[in-house]
């Protein structure tokens, strides 16, 4: 069967979010040509005026509406606490525990070499700026506990050994109500190399 050539595009366009394949694509697409023609325009609006509306904030490289986001603007924020993250969800996922109430520097992605994203396709040098300008005494790395984020913490921690200030990791290990014997190995060798005196 051969689909209408504004269907294929609708199908074609969804296939660029994470996760959707050729048959999720094609129904969602049908989802909302057959039965959620309001909700699909307003979802083409609000995407069309994101798009075009948000930004990077100037202070920590996060999506903003304006130069500079509602986290970094507030004061009551500790102003010598640096986290670095890699992308905004990740600022999100970190704000949403409650438990931290510094401020971000987003990299907007890792080192990995064999995919040919350096240092400068990171933001790694608008980071090094950032700590030059601003009193930061402590800066948590919080790259991902994979291969690239852990170099990505090493390069960092490397270009910054000469600064004055405190640079931590945050912790691998054990997920909260988990059982030992479904963890895989190298977590549980993660948990075991950073345990702390309690």
């Amino acid at each position: 069967m051969s689909l209408s050539p504004l269907i294929q595009q609708l199908i074609n366009a969804l296939r660029c979010l994470p996760g959707v394949g050729p048959k999720s694509a094609q129904r969602m697409a049908f989802h909302l040509l057959e039965r959620e023609q309001d909700a699909a325009l307003v979802l083409a609006d609000v995407l069309q005026q994101a798009v075009a509306k948000l930004g990077r904030c100037n202070d920590c490289s996060t999506l903003s509406e304006t130069d500079i986001c509602p986290l970094c603007a507030d004061q009551s924020r500790n102003q010598k606490l640096l986290c670095v993250v890699e992308t905004p969800m990740d600022v999100l996922a970190i704000e949403q525990t409650g438990g931290f109430n510094g401020l971000y520097f987003v990299l907007g992605g890792h080192l990995s070499p064999l995919d040919g994203v350096g240092p400068d396709d990171i933001g790694i040098s608008q980071l090094l700026e950032r700590i030059s300008l601003q009193v930061v005494e402590e800066m948590i790395l919080a790259t991902n506990p994979t291969v690239e984020g852990e170099a990505t913490a090493h390069y960092i921690a490397e270009q910054l050994r000469d600064q004055p200030l405190i640079l931590s990791r945050i912790a691998h290990g054990v997920p909260v109500g988990g059982e030992l014997e479904y963890v895989d190995g190298g977590t549980l060798a993660h948990a075991l190399a950073g345990r702390r005196v309690i």
